[in-house]
Protein backbone atom coordinates (compact mmCIF):
# COMPACT_ATOMS: atom_id res chain seq x y z
CA UNK A 1 0.00 0.00 0.00
CA UNK A 2 2.94 2.35 0.48
CA UNK A 3 3.09 3.14 -3.25
CA UNK A 4 -0.59 4.18 -3.36
CA UNK A 5 -1.92 7.70 -2.72
CA UNK A 6 -2.89 8.74 0.79
CA UNK A 7 -5.90 7.02 2.30
CA UNK A 8 -8.03 7.98 5.30
CA UNK A 9 -10.70 5.74 6.81
CA UNK A 10 -13.95 6.75 8.49
CA UNK A 11 -15.81 3.98 10.33
CA UNK A 12 -19.38 4.72 11.36
CA UNK A 13 -19.97 3.30 14.84
CA UNK A 14 -22.31 5.74 16.60
CA UNK A 15 -25.69 4.03 16.34
CA UNK A 16 -27.70 2.15 18.92
CA UNK A 17 -29.25 -0.42 16.60
CA UNK A 18 -32.90 -0.59 17.65
CA UNK A 19 -33.53 -3.89 15.85
CA UNK A 20 -30.99 -5.59 18.13
CA UNK A 21 -33.50 -5.09 21.00
CA UNK A 22 -30.68 -4.19 23.35
CA UNK A 23 -29.38 -1.35 25.50
CA UNK A 24 -25.90 -2.09 24.17
CA UNK A 25 -24.46 -0.16 21.22
CA UNK A 26 -24.81 -2.27 18.09
CA UNK A 27 -21.12 -2.42 17.22
CA UNK A 28 -20.31 -3.83 20.69
CA UNK A 29 -22.32 -7.00 20.16
CA UNK A 30 -19.95 -9.94 19.95
CA UNK A 31 -19.70 -12.35 17.06
CA UNK A 32 -17.02 -15.03 16.91
CA UNK A 33 -15.29 -13.91 20.13
CA UNK A 34 -14.98 -10.17 19.34
CA UNK A 35 -17.24 -7.12 19.07
CA UNK A 36 -18.42 -6.45 15.52
CA UNK A 37 -16.40 -3.26 15.40
CA UNK A 38 -13.16 -5.14 16.14
CA UNK A 39 -13.70 -7.40 13.13
CA UNK A 40 -14.01 -4.31 10.92
CA UNK A 41 -10.89 -2.72 12.43
CA UNK A 42 -8.97 -5.95 11.83
CA UNK A 43 -10.15 -6.04 8.20
CA UNK A 44 -9.01 -2.47 7.45
CA UNK A 45 -5.61 -2.86 9.09
CA UNK A 46 -3.86 -4.28 5.97
CA UNK A 47 -4.89 -1.17 4.01
CA UNK A 48 -2.26 0.74 6.04
CA UNK A 49 -4.29 3.94 6.01
CA UNK A 50 -2.63 7.18 7.02
CA UNK A 51 -5.51 7.91 9.39
CA UNK A 52 -8.43 5.94 10.79
CA UNK A 53 -11.37 7.66 12.48
CA UNK A 54 -14.22 5.94 14.32
CA UNK A 55 -17.41 8.00 14.63
CA UNK A 56 -18.89 7.12 18.00
CA UNK A 57 -21.99 8.25 19.88
CA UNK A 58 -24.22 5.77 21.69
CA UNK A 59 -22.35 4.34 24.72
CA UNK A 60 -19.27 6.15 23.52
CA UNK A 61 -17.17 5.33 26.60
CA UNK A 62 -17.71 1.61 26.09
CA UNK A 63 -17.03 1.90 22.35
CA UNK A 64 -13.80 3.82 23.04
CA UNK A 65 -12.64 0.99 25.28
CA UNK A 66 -13.34 -1.35 22.38
CA UNK A 67 -10.96 0.73 20.23
CA UNK A 68 -8.03 0.15 22.60
CA UNK A 69 -5.23 -1.67 20.83
CA UNK A 70 -6.09 -0.19 17.44
CA UNK A 71 -4.54 2.91 15.87
CA UNK A 72 -7.81 4.82 15.72
CA UNK A 73 -8.94 8.36 16.52
CA UNK A 74 -12.44 8.59 17.97
CA UNK A 75 -14.78 11.37 16.91
CA UNK A 76 -18.03 12.01 18.78
CA UNK A 77 -21.37 12.42 17.03
CA UNK A 78 -23.39 14.10 19.78
CA UNK A 79 -26.74 13.55 18.02
CA UNK A 80 -27.40 10.73 15.58
CA UNK A 81 -28.72 12.77 12.64
CA UNK A 82 -27.82 10.39 9.84
CA UNK A 83 -24.82 8.86 8.14
CA UNK A 84 -23.97 12.06 6.28
CA UNK A 85 -24.02 14.01 9.54
CA UNK A 86 -21.74 11.37 11.09
CA UNK A 87 -19.11 11.90 8.38
CA UNK A 88 -19.43 15.67 8.72
CA UNK A 89 -18.40 15.29 12.35
CA UNK A 90 -14.98 14.15 11.11
CA UNK A 91 -14.40 17.30 9.04
CA UNK A 92 -12.22 19.06 11.66
CA UNK A 93 -9.88 16.05 11.61
CA UNK A 94 -9.93 15.50 7.84
CA UNK A 95 -10.10 19.08 6.55
CA UNK A 96 -6.41 19.22 5.59
CA UNK A 97 -6.20 15.67 4.26
CA UNK A 98 -5.67 14.83 0.60
CA UNK A 99 -6.16 11.60 -1.31
CA UNK A 100 -9.11 9.29 -0.69
CA UNK A 101 -11.50 8.91 2.22
CA UNK A 102 -12.97 5.40 2.51
CA UNK A 103 -16.17 5.29 4.54
CA UNK A 104 -17.58 2.06 5.94
CA UNK A 105 -19.81 0.84 8.74
CA UNK A 106 -18.82 -0.77 12.02
CA UNK A 107 -21.64 -3.34 11.82
CA UNK A 108 -20.22 -5.33 8.87
CA UNK A 109 -18.05 -7.94 10.63
CA UNK A 110 -17.79 -10.14 7.52
CA UNK A 111 -15.98 -7.55 5.40
CA UNK A 112 -12.59 -8.75 4.13
CA UNK A 113 -9.39 -6.83 3.50
CA UNK A 114 -9.12 -8.02 -0.11
CA UNK A 115 -12.56 -6.67 -0.96
CA UNK A 116 -11.69 -3.24 0.42
CA UNK A 117 -8.34 -3.14 -1.36
CA UNK A 118 -9.91 -4.09 -4.71
CA UNK A 119 -12.50 -1.35 -4.30
CA UNK A 120 -9.83 1.21 -3.45
CA UNK A 121 -7.85 0.26 -6.53
CA UNK A 122 -11.01 0.57 -8.63
CA UNK A 123 -11.51 4.07 -7.27
CA UNK A 124 -7.96 5.08 -8.12
CA UNK A 125 -8.37 3.83 -11.69
CA UNK A 126 -11.61 5.82 -12.13
CA UNK A 127 -11.52 9.46 -13.19
CA UNK A 128 -14.47 10.41 -10.97
CA UNK A 129 -14.57 11.57 -7.37
CA UNK A 130 -16.88 8.91 -5.91
CA UNK A 131 -16.89 5.12 -5.99
CA UNK A 132 -19.56 3.05 -4.23
CA UNK A 133 -19.59 -0.64 -3.42
CA UNK A 134 -22.68 -2.55 -4.49
CA UNK A 135 -23.88 -6.14 -4.30
CA UNK A 136 -26.59 -8.20 -5.95
CA UNK A 137 -28.93 -9.86 -3.44
CA UNK A 138 -31.79 -12.28 -3.97
CA UNK A 139 -33.52 -10.65 -1.01
CA UNK A 140 -32.62 -6.93 -0.88
CA UNK A 141 -35.07 -6.01 1.90
CA UNK A 142 -33.79 -3.31 4.29
CA UNK A 143 -31.03 -2.16 1.95
CA UNK A 144 -30.76 1.00 -0.13
CA UNK A 145 -31.24 0.35 -3.86
CA UNK A 146 -28.92 1.44 -6.66
CA UNK A 147 -30.78 3.47 -9.26
CA UNK A 148 -29.10 3.30 -12.67
CA UNK A 149 -29.95 4.39 -16.21
CA UNK A 150 -30.39 2.02 -19.16
CA UNK A 151 -26.63 2.04 -19.78
CA UNK A 152 -25.93 0.98 -16.19
CA UNK A 153 -24.65 4.39 -15.11
CA UNK A 154 -25.31 5.10 -11.44
CA UNK A 155 -27.82 7.89 -10.87
CA UNK A 156 -28.62 7.70 -7.15
CA UNK A 157 -29.14 5.54 -4.09
CA UNK A 158 -32.64 5.31 -2.61
CA UNK A 159 -33.10 4.11 0.96
CA UNK A 160 -35.75 1.43 1.36
CA UNK A 161 -37.94 3.68 3.53
CA UNK A 162 -38.04 6.22 0.69
CA UNK A 163 -38.23 3.74 -2.22
CA UNK A 164 -41.26 3.27 -4.44
CA UNK A 165 -42.72 -0.24 -4.89
CA UNK A 166 -41.00 -0.42 -8.29
CA UNK A 167 -37.63 0.62 -6.85
CA UNK A 168 -37.93 -2.02 -4.12
CA UNK A 169 -37.81 -4.69 -6.84
CA UNK A 170 -34.22 -3.70 -7.66
CA UNK A 171 -31.77 -6.34 -6.41
CA UNK A 172 -28.58 -4.26 -6.62
CA UNK A 173 -28.03 -2.80 -3.17
CA UNK A 174 -25.80 -0.22 -1.57
CA UNK A 175 -23.12 -1.99 0.48
CA UNK A 176 -22.52 1.15 2.53
CA UNK A 177 -18.84 1.47 1.58
CA UNK A 178 -17.62 4.53 -0.29
CA UNK A 179 -14.38 5.93 -1.63
CA UNK A 180 -14.53 9.71 -2.05
CA UNK A 181 -11.82 12.18 -2.97
CA UNK A 182 -11.01 14.06 0.23
CA UNK A 183 -11.26 17.52 -1.31
CA UNK A 184 -14.70 16.66 -2.75
CA UNK A 185 -16.30 14.93 0.23
CA UNK A 186 -17.27 17.75 2.57
CA UNK A 187 -18.14 20.21 -0.18
CA UNK A 188 -20.67 17.69 -1.45
CA UNK A 189 -21.97 16.64 1.97
CA UNK A 190 -22.84 20.23 2.84
CA UNK A 191 -25.26 20.26 -0.10
CA UNK A 192 -27.28 17.35 1.29
CA UNK A 193 -30.68 18.26 2.71
CA UNK A 194 -32.99 16.39 5.10
CA UNK A 195 -35.86 15.90 2.64
CA UNK A 196 -36.49 12.24 3.45
CA UNK A 197 -38.70 10.08 5.67
CA UNK A 198 -36.19 10.15 8.52
CA UNK A 199 -35.37 13.84 8.41
CA UNK A 200 -31.67 12.91 8.40
CA UNK A 201 -28.58 13.80 6.38
CA UNK A 202 -28.07 10.74 4.20
CA UNK A 203 -24.54 9.97 3.07
CA UNK A 204 -26.09 8.23 0.07
CA UNK A 205 -27.24 11.59 -1.32
CA UNK A 206 -23.67 12.49 -2.34
CA UNK A 207 -24.24 10.15 -5.29
CA UNK A 208 -27.17 12.04 -6.82
CA UNK A 209 -25.49 15.38 -6.05
CA UNK A 210 -22.32 14.22 -7.80
CA UNK A 211 -24.33 13.12 -10.83
CA UNK A 212 -26.13 16.48 -10.82
CA UNK A 213 -22.72 18.18 -10.94
CA UNK A 214 -21.86 16.05 -14.01
CA UNK A 215 -19.40 13.88 -12.12
CA UNK A 216 -19.54 10.19 -12.95
CA UNK A 217 -19.96 7.80 -10.04
CA UNK A 218 -18.10 4.50 -10.31
CA UNK A 219 -19.28 1.33 -8.67
CA UNK A 220 -17.43 -1.72 -7.46
CA UNK A 221 -19.76 -4.73 -7.55
CA UNK A 222 -18.45 -7.21 -5.02
CA UNK A 223 -18.51 -10.86 -6.03
CA UNK A 224 -18.90 -11.80 -2.36
CA UNK A 225 -22.19 -10.18 -1.31
CA UNK A 226 -22.27 -11.93 2.05
CA UNK A 227 -19.15 -10.00 3.09
CA UNK A 228 -20.97 -6.66 3.08
CA UNK A 229 -24.15 -7.68 4.87
CA UNK A 230 -24.80 -5.51 7.89
CA UNK A 231 -25.84 -7.01 11.22
CA UNK A 232 -29.09 -5.48 12.44
CA UNK A 233 -30.64 -8.28 14.50
CA UNK A 234 -29.70 -11.19 16.73
CA UNK A 235 -30.52 -13.53 13.85
CA UNK A 236 -28.00 -11.79 11.59
CA UNK A 237 -25.49 -11.76 14.45
CA UNK A 238 -25.71 -15.56 14.65
CA UNK A 239 -25.36 -15.84 10.88
CA UNK A 240 -22.21 -13.70 10.99
CA UNK A 241 -20.79 -15.88 13.77
CA UNK A 242 -21.41 -19.01 11.73
CA UNK A 243 -19.67 -17.56 8.67
CA UNK A 244 -16.64 -16.35 10.65
CA UNK A 245 -16.40 -19.71 12.38
CA UNK A 246 -16.43 -21.55 9.06
CA UNK A 247 -13.78 -19.23 7.58
CA UNK A 248 -11.53 -19.98 10.55
CA UNK A 249 -12.19 -23.72 10.36
CA UNK A 250 -11.54 -23.80 6.63
CA UNK A 251 -8.22 -22.08 7.21
CA UNK A 252 -7.25 -24.55 9.94
CA UNK A 253 -8.23 -27.63 7.94
CA UNK A 254 -6.15 -26.42 5.00
CA UNK A 255 -3.23 -26.07 7.45
CA UNK A 256 -3.44 -29.73 8.47
CA UNK A 257 -6.01 -29.96 11.28
CA UNK A 258 -8.78 -32.58 11.11
CA UNK A 259 -12.31 -31.64 12.16
CA UNK A 260 -14.92 -34.35 12.08
CA UNK A 261 -17.76 -31.81 12.17
CA UNK A 262 -16.62 -28.25 11.36
CA UNK A 263 -20.14 -26.88 11.84
CA UNK A 264 -19.99 -27.67 15.58
CA UNK A 265 -16.28 -26.96 16.12
CA UNK A 266 -15.11 -23.55 17.26
CA UNK A 267 -11.48 -22.39 17.50
CA UNK A 268 -10.98 -18.77 18.54
CA UNK A 269 -8.74 -16.54 16.36
CA UNK A 270 -5.99 -16.24 19.00
CA UNK A 271 -5.62 -19.99 19.46
CA UNK A 272 -2.48 -21.70 18.15
CA UNK A 273 -2.95 -25.24 16.96
CA UNK A 274 -0.46 -27.71 15.48
CA UNK A 275 -0.62 -30.10 12.56
CA UNK A 276 -2.39 -33.44 12.76
CA UNK A 277 -4.59 -32.39 15.66
CA UNK A 278 -7.89 -34.26 15.58
CA UNK A 279 -11.01 -32.46 16.80
CA UNK A 280 -14.21 -34.42 17.36
CA UNK A 281 -17.67 -32.79 17.06
CA UNK A 282 -18.56 -30.08 19.56
CA UNK A 283 -15.01 -29.08 20.52
CA UNK A 284 -14.49 -25.43 21.58
CA UNK A 285 -10.99 -24.00 22.04
CA UNK A 286 -10.87 -20.40 23.23
CA UNK A 287 -8.71 -17.68 24.74
CA UNK A 288 -4.96 -17.88 24.23
CA UNK A 289 -4.77 -21.67 24.14
CA UNK A 290 -1.92 -23.49 22.40
CA UNK A 291 -2.56 -27.05 21.23
CA UNK A 292 0.55 -28.85 19.99
CA UNK A 293 0.83 -31.50 17.27
CA UNK A 294 -1.00 -34.83 17.24
CA UNK A 295 -3.43 -34.00 20.05
CA UNK A 296 -6.86 -35.60 20.04
CA UNK A 297 -9.85 -33.88 21.60
CA UNK A 298 -12.97 -36.01 21.82
CA UNK A 299 -16.62 -34.94 21.62
CA UNK A 300 -17.67 -31.84 23.52
CA UNK A 301 -14.26 -30.93 24.95
CA UNK A 302 -13.91 -27.30 26.04
CA UNK A 303 -10.43 -25.80 26.36
CA UNK A 304 -9.84 -22.23 27.59
CA UNK A 305 -6.44 -20.55 28.00
CA UNK A 306 -4.59 -23.87 28.14
CA UNK A 307 -1.26 -25.20 26.91
CA UNK A 308 -1.45 -28.76 25.56
CA UNK A 309 1.81 -30.51 24.71
CA UNK A 310 2.24 -32.97 21.84
CA UNK A 311 0.20 -36.18 21.71
CA UNK A 312 -2.25 -35.18 24.45
CA UNK A 313 -5.51 -37.14 24.46
CA UNK A 314 -8.51 -35.42 26.05
CA UNK A 315 -11.55 -37.57 26.74
CA UNK A 316 -15.07 -36.57 25.83
CA UNK A 317 -16.86 -33.69 27.60
CA UNK A 318 -13.84 -32.58 29.61
CA UNK A 319 -13.48 -28.92 30.63
CA UNK A 320 -9.97 -27.47 30.91
CA UNK A 321 -9.40 -23.87 32.04
CA UNK A 322 -5.97 -22.31 32.55
CA UNK A 323 -4.16 -25.66 32.52
CA UNK A 324 -0.81 -26.86 31.23
CA UNK A 325 -0.95 -30.49 30.09
CA UNK A 326 2.33 -32.38 29.60
CA UNK A 327 3.11 -34.02 26.25
CA UNK A 328 1.73 -37.54 25.98
CA UNK A 329 -0.85 -37.09 28.78
CA UNK A 330 -4.28 -38.71 28.71
CA UNK A 331 -7.22 -36.87 30.28
CA UNK A 332 -10.16 -39.05 31.25
CA UNK A 333 -13.65 -38.23 29.93
CA UNK A 334 -15.72 -35.71 31.95
CA UNK A 335 -12.61 -34.31 33.64
CA UNK A 336 -12.78 -30.78 35.12
CA UNK A 337 -9.46 -28.97 35.54
CA UNK A 338 -9.19 -25.33 36.59
CA UNK A 339 -6.16 -23.05 36.83
CA UNK A 340 -3.57 -25.74 37.36
CA UNK A 341 -0.10 -24.24 37.87
CA UNK A 342 2.13 -24.71 34.82
CA UNK A 343 4.72 -26.50 36.94
CA UNK A 344 2.30 -29.14 38.13
CA UNK A 345 2.57 -32.61 36.59
CA UNK A 346 -0.55 -34.33 35.40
Amino acid sequence: MSDLPKLSLVILAAGKGTRMKSDKAKVLHQTFYSPMLNHVLTAVNPLQADLTIAIIGHQRDEVERCLAGFDVISCIQQEQLGTGHAVLCAEPILKDKVGTVMILCGDTPLIQSETLLHMYQKHLSHDGSVTIMTAILDDPVNYGRIISDEAGKVLSIVEEKDATPEQKKICEINAGIYCVDADFLFTTLKKVDKDNSQGEIYLTDIVSISVGMNYSVAKYVTSHPQDVLGVNSRVELAEAHKELQMRRNRQLMLAGITMLDPATTSVAPEVKIGQDVLLYPGVHITGHSDVDKNCILENGVIVKDCLLGKDVYVGAYSYLDGCTIKAGSTIAPHTLLFNINKDDNL
